[in-house]
């Protein structure tokens, strides 16, 4: 079976990622986009990332296209939305697609490791997934769930 470890990612400049480099970190890995009703959130990410960062805590911000069209930039426009309007500083990967058959491997993995409500598909931007220091896949949240009530959830594992 795949460890959250083995995948490789690309970081929003198209350089490759390994997820290795995360070991021993508590990590939350979020699907985003600049134009949804949550995007919000991304100041409750920012805020989460910039008080946990130091203790172990790594925060992955995936731009996703596939709902609504809400995020239709240029990975560098994305970056810019997100560093001018929520002063963001978590790392944030390359535009991928979480459903489908091209969906990214990494998020085909998250899926089958907790599905949501109603399967394995992601249901909407700003879905949430909680990995543990030995990259475990704890918890799969909802975008409705905020990233402010994470907050103890991410403590205690740190």
């Amino acid at each position: 079976m795949a460890s959250i470890y083995d995948f490789t990612v690309k970081d929003g400049a198209g350089n490759d990622v390994s997820l290795s480099k995360f070991k021993g970190k508590v990590m939350l890995i979020v699907n985003t986009a600049t134009g949804c009703g949550f995007t919000p959130q991304y100041k409750g990410l920012e805020e989460l990332y910039e008080k946990y960062h130091d203790k172990g805590f790594e925060l992955l911000d995936f731009p996703c296209n596939q709902f609504g069209n809400q995020a239709p930039g240029s990975n560098e426009e994305i970056h810019q939305f997100c560093t001018m309007k929520y002063k963001t500083q978590f790392p944030q990967m390359a535009k991928v697609n979480v459903n489908g058959n091209d969906a990214a491997p990494l998020y085909k993995f998250l899926r089958e490791q907790k599905k949501g409500l109603i399967g394995s598909n992601i249901k909407w931007n700003f879905t949430k997934f909680l990995v543990a220091k030995d990259g475990t896949v704890l918890e799969r949240f909802a975008p409705t769930v905020t990233p402010e009530s994470l907050d103890s959830k991410i403590s205690a594992l740190l």
